[in-house]
């Protein structure tokens, strides 16, 4: 396995590699969605069409299992068991870490990260080189608005309101969010580079306001 072949198969499903490092004398590979035009594909999927549940989730087994099968390769996921620590994994990779108010920004995704699954390899397989980030850490950001982006300050470096997250969303002001995202997220100077369809991000945000 190389690098740049399992970039070539994954980009042909719509994913790129977000991330990857050595753990013992294994390769784990992190894969997230190749942007521009991840969203307008998985639409097209059969998954998202037949109107059932989770539907990325789905999806992701589906595509990352038949990627392991042709790259000899174990498949991993965020969801699901056994739980799997992609929070830890992000920062071992090198090209994510943690923000502020403590949400993962990745190096070409910024807040808007999510990794669709992983895949470990057999031996420790060259990686390659970490290109330049747009920031090294956050702690290079001039004005880091992570800190004062939410309209009610329930995401702050002090902690996460959920409760006052979720009433705000259920306000007319709190539209915002729910059609274009995360405020927060999207505040992050390193995520309005990254080209995600906001209807992804509304996605995101109906899932995430009916668990509360």
């Amino acid at each position: 396995m190389t690098m740049k072949a399992l970039a070539t198969r994954a980009g042909a499903d719509h994913l790129e590699i977000f991330g990857a490092f050595h753990e013992g004398d294994d390769t784990i590979v992190l894969l997230g969605p190749r942007e521009p035009g991840f969203w307008t594909a998985f639409t097209a999927s059969p998954e998202w069409q037949d109107g059932s549940e989770n539907p990325i989730d789905r999806w992701s087994r589906r595509i990352i299992d038949a990627i392991s099968r042709d790259m000899d390769a174990t498949p991993l996921y965020p969801f699901g068991e056994p739980v799997q620590p992609f929070f830890t994994w992000a920062l071992e990779s090198g090209r994510a870490w943690a923000s502020p108010v403590m949400l993962l920004v990745h190096d070409t995704a910024g807040m808007m990260l999510s990794y669709r699954g992983a895949l470990k390899f057999s031996g420790q397989h060259e990686l390659t080189p970490i290109s330049p980030k747009p920031c090294d850490t956050c702690d290079t950001c001039d004005t880091q608005p992570c800190r004062t982006a939410c309209p009610v300050n329930a995401l702050t470096p002090g902690g996460y309101d959920l409760p006052a997250c979720h009433a705000f969303l259920d306000t007319e002001a709190g539209q915002d969010c729910m059609t274009r995202g995360c405020a927060v997220r999207r505040a992050c100077p390193v995520s309005q580079t990254f080209d995600r369809d906001p209807d992804q991000s509304a996605y995101h945000m109906r899932q995430f306001h009916k668990c509360p």
